[in-house]
């Protein structure tokens, strides 16, 4: 899988998952102690909300992170990271790489069953790699897999791959491939069947009922390949806006939610009955925030006008006012602190003169004095886009002010999520955009910047092409010497810098607010995050609230 799900469906559970019912009436709630300590049992519903809609529940068709969040209770990948960020087996028991680093040999569990009671053996593994590899699928996802020279089931539990030559990441893409069962799929459109909307899967959990832009309701699976986990549901509310989903956090309606900076920093700090129920959590999360030019329209083909826009804006602005100082100023596509974030690179600095001077090079000019570059006899203005998400449209406000100050007229689109995807991403049909990137473990970003994914569907839709950095991702992908690889990816962060086919506006932490009632939360977090145990997680009988059907 590409970097934007991968670390995410391997071992988040349910961070931007999971509506039940009513809960204490207020004076009774605020009597209750959340931190009283409790013995584990089984039980209960745990509630949250996503913003987005999931497409449907096949990830690497839906290729968006309201899929995977969801798909990733249902189903299993052959391999899964621990709390420590080190490979384990989730569906495999053992694997073992050959000499010459080309082939990988899968030893799945035994008596592994399907949520219906049929066998998952090596044939559904086999039918994944197939499906996901099958253009008329257009899986994001794919590029990973088609360096697959070789796959063969030589029985039942062994799956066995064989590259053409030696893959860095082999193993990181198969702890991302949901592996989803034959004798369900075979033969069937990806795109247009019904599984998609009422999956079998072999994970903790199964998916109960969906109601489109209400709720998703999952259960607890009892062919788990795992074993059982400890709560018993997990409800997903669609609450499109985030201060709704606070309303419902606050009245104890949802059990967990992403913050954004002023709820974390100010709004339940300075509110003690909050304080009371709500444990805060802040994490410096694997992702960036970025402003991305469309590269096939103009002016943004040109360089010059693309680093004019990175030196107009404000990014510690950004950082400062929109997330209150919870970000990070990054020059690079990687996680700050790891190996692969290249330290002598610094980000553009704030630099409005510079700006000025390079739109002037590409042909820029206030030709009639109303405060609006021109070329060509066209006002420089176009349209930035972005999902309905308040910290993202914020930014792009401080953007806006900021490149009306060197002459640029900018105009500002929030779009629910579902829309945002299909009417626009999928179709290219946009200027600019402001979104974000989760990124995986492995430093390969292949499938966001190599000129060969750029179909509709994948994930470089903003056309981005440079055949050096072609190159340098195909040797990275083939590099297993970690230090070698390092310096490749180190170059490649280099040029992409220089070429700013995106912006970088911060590196943000990610804040979580979980209420108190939920227990067997790892604190502090290991370097997997809060949610890798999330099985685990239990809300003891006498805090559980009451609830109603959602059926």
């Amino acid at each position: 899988m590409p970097p934007l799900f991968r670390l995410q469906t391997a071992i988040s559970l349910s961070l931007t998952l999971l509506i039940a019912g009513c809960g204490a009436p207020a004076d009774q709630a605020n009597q209750i102690d959340y931190n009283v300590s409790s013995p584990k049992e089984s039980g209960g519903t745990l509630i949250n909300a996503m913003t987005g809609e999931p497409s449907g529940l096949i990830s690497m068709i839906a290729g968006e992170s309201a899929s995977s969040a969801i798909s990733s209770n249902i189903f299993n990948s052959l391999l899964k990271y621990d709390k420590n960020l080190e490979l384990e087996g989730d569906l495999t028991q053992s694997w073992q790489i050959s000499a010459d680093q080309k082939t990988i040999t899968f030893k799945l569990k035994s008596n592994l069953k399907w949520a219906d009671n049929q066998p998952l053996t090596s044939a559904d593994v086999l039918f994944t790699w197939q499906a996901v590899t099958n253009e008329k699928n257009a899986s994001p996802y794919a590029s990973d897999f088609l360096l697959v020279k070789k796959a063969e089931t030589p029985d039942p539990q062994t799956f066995r791959v064989t590259y053409e030559q030696a893959y860095a990441p082999a193993l990181d893409s198969w702890a991302g491939l949901q592996i989803l069962p034959k004798h369900l799929l075979a033969g069937k459109d990806l795109h247009t069947t019904a599984f998609a909307r009422n999956p079998v899967g072999s994970h903790y959990y199964k998916l109960d009922s969906w109601k489109h832009g209400e709720h998703l309701i999952l259960s607890r699976n009892a062919n788990s390949v795992l074993g059982q986990a400890q709560i018993d549901r997990l409800i997903t509310r669609i609450i499109p806006d985030n201060s709704a989903q606070f309303l419902e956090l606050m009245a104890d309606n949802i059990d967990l939610m992403g913050l954004d900076p002023i709820k974390y920093s100010r709004i339940i700090p300075a509110r003690p009955e909050l304080l009371k129920k709500l444990a805060l959590y802040k994490e410096l999360g694997n992702s960036y925030t970025y402003m991305g030019f469309n590269l096939k329209h103009k002016p943004f083909d040109d360089v010059r006008v693309r680093r004019a826009i990175n030196y107009a804006i404000d990014k510690q602005e950004i950082i400062d006012g929109v997330y209150l100082g919870l970000g990070i100023n990054i020059a690079s596509p990687y996680k700050p602190g790891t190996r692969w974030s290249n330290p002598s690179l610094k980000p553009y600095p704030y630099d409005p003169a510079k700006a000025r001077a390079l739109l002037k090079e590409a042909g820029f000019s206030d030709s009639n004095g109303d405060g609006i570059l021109e070329r060509d006899g066209k006002p420089f203005s176009f349209e930035i886009i972005t999902n309905q998400n308040k910290e993202r449209e914020k930014s792009a406000v401080l953007i806006q002010r900021r490149l009306k100050e060197v002459g640029i007229d900018v105009k500002i689109r929030a779009i629910e999520w579902a829309s945002f995807i299909s009417r626009f991403i999928k179709t290219g049909d946009f200027d600019v955009v402001v979104l974000g990137w989760g990124l995986g473990l492995d430093p390969d970003q292949y499938n966001i910047w190599h000129s060969s994914q750029q179909a509709p569907g994948q994930f470089n839709f903003i056309g981005y092409n440079n055949p050096k950095v072609d190159a340098l991702l195909e040797q990275g992908r083939l590099e297993l010497n970690p230090d070698k690889r390092m310096e490749i990816y180190h170059k490649f962060a280099e040029i992409l810098l220089e070429d700013s086919p995106i912006i970088y506006l911060s590196a943000g932490y990610g804040l979580t607010a979980i209420h108190k009632r939920v227990k067997g939360i790892d604190d502090p977090a290991p370097p997997a995050g809060i949610g890798h145990n999330s099985q685990d997680w239990y809300i003891p009988q006498s805090l559980r609230r009451n609830e109603i059907s959602t059926q």
